[in-house]
């Protein structure tokens, strides 16, 4: 991630396009595309001969970017789940283990990030119930082990706002959205999480689109990114009028959803109405 983000950047400096990139290390545009997006494994050579097209020609800068090239390619701690983790999302965890804020909207779920484990395996067989059991246990556990990264010293920032019908939706039923909903509590008061709910009264808002988060990263050098989830993969958005337009609507929902303050409020009287 960090590597991709400084090689856009030297690109970038230099003037070149990614086609111009492409042609002197033996590539094609796309390949250039995936390095800089930190999602196709990074070859020596290659940044050899791409920081030698930028004009970086300094040794301690140049062993530097070449020690980022062999860092980056030691697979990481989700390596152990390849067998059920789909590729295009692996592509996500790297861009969250390098984000130092998400920013996130939801309309169906609540988020990987702040399930329990027993609302995780009810998600999941959502998509998977002709799994074997062996495979939706990876999956959640994969799943709880991506929760770590709230607790971890230099983590991300997380700041959602969840529509009210992923808390009035019983995904596995009712005493698993209660306790989600009683996890949702604890989470809120995390100082790593900001957690707000878009009230039905509200009616229409900014990001009346679907779901969608914006990740943000603590490297000059690197601009936030879209990720918008569907069906079958996820997209993933960098261009500068994409990102604005997605930026401008997470705040607007930031206004428009129902004060930080009335959060612990509004999920106690959820969890009141699921005891009648």
């Amino acid at each position: 991630m960090q590597l991709g983000a400084r090689l856009r950047a030297l690109r970038r400096d230099a003037g070149l396009s990614r086609e111009d990139a492409a042609h002197p290390i033996r590539a094609s545009e796309s390949k250039i595309s995936r390095m800089e997006l930190g999602r196709v494994g990074f070859k020596e050579r290659d940044i050899a001969d791409l920081l030698t097209l930028y004009g970086v020609h300094d040794p301690a800068e140049r062993q530097r970017l070449m020690t980022f090239a062999r860092e980056a390619n030691t697979p990481s701690w989700w390596h152990a789940y390849g067998d059920v983790l789909d590729s295009w999302f692996q592509s996500y965890l790297d861009f969250e283990q390098a984000a130092e804020l998400i920013r996130t909207y939801e309309v169906q779920f609540v988020p990987g990030l702040l399930q329990t484990e027993a609302y995780a395996r009810a998600v999941i067989s959502l998509g998977y119930e002709r799994s074997a059991p062996d495979e939706i246990d990876r999956r959640a556990r994969l799943r709880m082990e991506r929760q770590q990264l709230l607790t971890r010293s230099n983590g991300p920032k997380l700041w959602v706002v969840l529509d009210e019908a992923v808390l009035r939706r019983p995904i596995g039923g009712h005493a698993v959205l209660r306790e989600q909903i009683t996890a949702l509590l604890h989470f809120a008061q995390s100082p790593r999480v900001q957690l707000q709910v878009m009230p039905f009264a509200s009616g229409g808002h900014a990001a009346s689109g679907g779901a969608f988060s914006v990740l943000r990263f603590p490297y000059q050098e690197l601009s936030d990114i879209v990720f918008v989830e569907h069906l079958t993969g996820g997209l993933y958005l960098d261009k500068r009028e994409d990102v604005d337009r997605y930026t401008a609507a997470i705040g607007r929902l930031f206004i428009e959803a129902a004060p930080l303050s009335e959060t612990p409020d509004i999920l106690y009287r959820i969890l009141t109405e699921l005891d009648r």
